[in-house]
């Protein structure tokens, strides 16, 4: 009588859960996967085949959705079962150290990137002179969901794993070797060339002026 009752329970549970989702399949493993909930967005684990496409080769990538978005870990396979790649994900966008691998293991690209941050709807951005790469003005400019390229990216020598060349790249502006003129050097921001408009004046009347350190903000 009692293994009847927990079967009913367990029934009941599985079938009031998957009644709140709109889709969802059933992995190799028995387990839940590829859930599109009642509001029309990706969550939990999801499995992603990507075939061949022109020159560009096939791939499987698992991981798992939040409300609709990529997050936190998720890894890439070719077709032949070789992890390629181990991506890091927050709110859509990629996030932190991404590592990329050859079919042999070999860890090839070490990347770093910067997410968007929600707490911060407006974000400084740099404005660069043409062909000089010096920073000439400053914008304030609303934060959509995105990520830019930020920190060391590292190439390395298949087999030996020796690092062969480093990037720094500080917002999506890759900074040369020390002495250039295109290095970053300093930051400031001109407040007074900033078009803001009423939306960003009653956020900040709101939530108080944007603190800007070396004049960008922080994701």
């Amino acid at each position: 009588m009692m293994k009847t009752m927990i079967t009913i329970l367990l029934l009941f549970y599985v079938g009031n859960t998957f009644s709140q989702n709109k889709e969802y399949k059933i992995g190799p493993n028995g387990d839940t996967i590829n859930t599109v909930n009642k509001n029309g967005l990706k969550v939990g684990k999801w499995v992603h085949e990507v075939p061949a496409l022109r020159e560009e080769p096939g791939y499987v990538e698992e991981g798992f959705y939040v409300k609709g978005q990529k997050d936190s870990i998720w890894r890439i396979y070719n077709w032949g079962g070789d992890l390629i790649a181990v991506e890091n994900y927050k709110l859509g966008g990629k996030s932190g150290i991404q590592q990329y691998y050859n079919y042999l293991g070999d860890l090839e690209r070490e990347e770093n990137w910067r997410p968007y941050n929600p707490e911060d709807p407006y974000d400084t951005i740099a404005v660069y002179g043409e062909g000089n790469g010096e920073i000439v003005d400053y914008k304030i400019v609303k934060a959509e969901t995105y990520s830019v390229k930020d920190g060391e990216w590292k190439y390395y020598e298949p087999g030996s794993g020796r690092v062969l060349r480093t990037e720094t790249w500080d917002r999506n502006y890759l900074v040369t070797p020390k002495g250039s003129k295109s290095q970053v050097k300093t930051y400031y921001q001109k407040s007074e060339k900033v078009e803001k408009t009423q939306e960003m004046i009653e956020w900040e009347k709101k939530n108080g002026k944007k603190k800007v350190i070396d004049g960008r903000t922080n994701l």
